[in-house]
């Protein structure tokens, strides 16, 4: 199989991972939860594991970084942790229903009001836009840093300069861009940054996070278990045992924390370089072809290593099939969790055949890719 669904989890992880996530499942006792030679082997997996992240992400602190399931469950902590009756929220169109839904039950509770910043066919935004909606009110901009649909990315220093100019929140939803495309909270200005564990980050399934900004409240999501203060009838305080509640995935996090080693001997930069060049040759291979139509912006190549296309009026769902079935191609179809996205493209009943490469993908398994396409849009 040709694994080009990398945008939705990474099939392919370094060795190093696997080889973690295996010693974990044989070695770690509870972190946090004794001081038994297992117990404590366990507490500096997911210790160092918080420090290869902060690194990563340039976060305040280990401590300032949350372990969650994924990053829905991170987004889930800090939109319904952030804000109160009366505030005001900014989104895009660009987002996952991961940032969506979550506001739209806040908005549909009376907690909260939401604007949303639109995206042109290309999937583009206007900046100017994003000062357009601030009102007194405004608490916060939550965004995404690409669009999973498009490749798209957002211009988050940007962004995040505008929030620090009127003392506004900045939230980022990163799923697309943690460990695949470089990222400074402190220079970008990201008050929480909301990433998940098995994409970029090379990571196991059911591993994600918040990396919290010094002076950031966030209200807990959950309480119960800590490991500390057992006898005091609330949650402890500090971070990050304030949201963290109940047994980490303890094996989970030994992964992710290799992953995150592995990314930072080989420079997230560099992983960026080596997946463009892959998207690229693949984008460059089918975009004038007759009858494929190719999304998103790509008058610059700062993005992340998304193609998504259709060829002619056919369903996504059956070319998505066609390409599984009779080449081994394995690619994502239908609507992405991103149907205003999809909407601003004016592909809600189509859907879109997303491409997304790896950094363990090759130029020719893309060649393959190619001449597939070809053959679908009866070009050959």
């Amino acid at each position: 199989m040709i694994y080009l669904d990398n945008a939705a989890t990474t099939l392919k992880k370094p060795d190093c991972v696997v080889e973690a996530v295996m010693k974990a499942l044989g070695t770690m006792g509870n972190s946090s939860r004794g001081t038994h030679d297992s117990a404590l082997q366990s507490a500096r997996a997911v210790f160092s594991a918080r420090m290869a992240l902060a690194e990563l992400f340039h976060a305040p602190g280990p401590e300032q970084v949350v372990f969650t399931q994924n990053a829905t469950e991170a987004l889930n902590i800090a939109l319904n942790g952030l804000f109160s009756e009366g505030d005001h929220v900014i989104t895009t169109d660009l987002e996952h229903n991961s940032v969506l839904r979550p506001l739209y039950r806040l908005e549909d509770a009376g907690e909260i009001t939401l604007s949303v910043v639109p995206a042109d066919k290309r999937g583009c935004v206007e900046y100017a836009d994003f000062e357009k909606l601030i009102r007194p009110e405004t608490r916060a901009i939550v965004c995404t840093h690409a669009s999973n649909l498009t490749g798209n990315v957002l211009d988050l220093e940007r962004i995040g300069g505008i929030a620090r100019a009127h003392g506004l929140l900045f939230v980022v939803d990163a799923s697309q861009t943690a460990g695949a495309y470089p990222i400074d909270m402190e220079r970008m200005g990201i008050s929480v940054l909301c990433f998940t564990g098995h994409k970029g980050l090379l990571g196991p399934q059911g591993t994600g996070g918040l990396c919290i900004a010094r002076g950031v409240d966030i209200r807990p999501f959950k309480v119960g278990g800590s490991g500390v203060q057992s006898y005091s009838r609330t949650h402890p305080e500090e971070l990050p045992t304030r949201l963290e509640a109940g047994t980490l995935n303890g094996h989970g996090i030994a992964g992710l924390g290799a992953g995150a080693a592995f990314l930072l001997k080989l420079g997230v930069a560099v992983v960026h370089e080596q997946e463009i060049r892959l998207a690229r040759q693949f984008y460059e291979g089918v975009k004038d072809l007759p009858g494929v139509t190719v999304y998103g912006d790509f008058s610059s190549w700062n993005r992340t290593a998304v193609v998504s296309m259709n060829i002619g009026d056919y369903d996504s769902g059956a070319v998505s099939d066609a390409l599984a079935e009779d080449y081994g191609i394995a690619t994502r179809p239908g609507a992405h969790c991103a149907p205003r996205m999809h909407r601003a493209l004016g592909t809600t009943e189509q859907g879109a055949v997303r491409f997304s490469f790896s950094l363990f993908n090759t130029p020719e398994e893309v060649e393959i890719a190619i001449h597939a396409v070809k053959e679908l849009a009866k070009c050959d």
